[in-house]
């Protein structure tokens, strides 16, 4: 009972990150370029619980989200760089062989490549490859923020869980 209940407010913490995230005039002229709050969550939820609670979380997040603040296209674009980001995040965790700066960073990177993969997709273009430099700087840049953040947070969210 107790780890639902966590879980769940682990999910309106990430809902209510998106939604701060959504009100950040966060742009630079490079679409689909943000900062990433709700993978705090994902990044401690990674380390704290498993990687199957993690992802559920996460996709729930985005789901919710997408239909309070958004579109059916920002939840497809938002699950496209959440599945390819949470992938490779969760392949580098389970090699124990990189920190979660490292891994943080990994998943902005990843993040951009499924988005810039959908919009191709969608868009019937390479064209929208163009971006894909400007949006993995930003995602290195992003991911190292979020992972610096998250590394800080979680000896607090250990101590929560006593």
């Amino acid at each position: 009972m107790k780890r639902t209940v966590t879980l769940g407010f682990l999910l309106a913490v990430s809902m209510l990150l998106s939604y701060i995230e959504s009100l950040i005039p966060f742009s630079i002229g490079i679409p689909g370029i943000k900062l990433g709050l709700p993978n705090l969550i994902v990044l401690i939820m990674m380390y704290r619980y498993s990687g199957r609670e993690a992802l559920v979380v996460n996709i729930m997040r985005i789901v919710l989200s997408g239909f309070l603040f958004s579109n059916l296209y920002t939840i497809l674009y938002s699950l496209a760089g959440a599945l390819c980001s949470f992938g490779i995040m969760y392949l580098l965790k389970r090699t124990g062989k990189f920190s979660v700066l490292g891994i943080s960073i990994s998943g902005g990177v990843f993040h951009n490549i499924g988005q810039v993969l959908v919009a191709m997709f969608v868009v019937e273009t390479y064209a929208a490859a163009f971006y894909l430099p400007y949006l993995m700087i930003a995602g290195i840049l992003t991911g190292f923020i979020i992972g610096i953040v998250s590394r800080q947070l979680m000896p607090y969210i250990a101590r929560l869980e006593e």
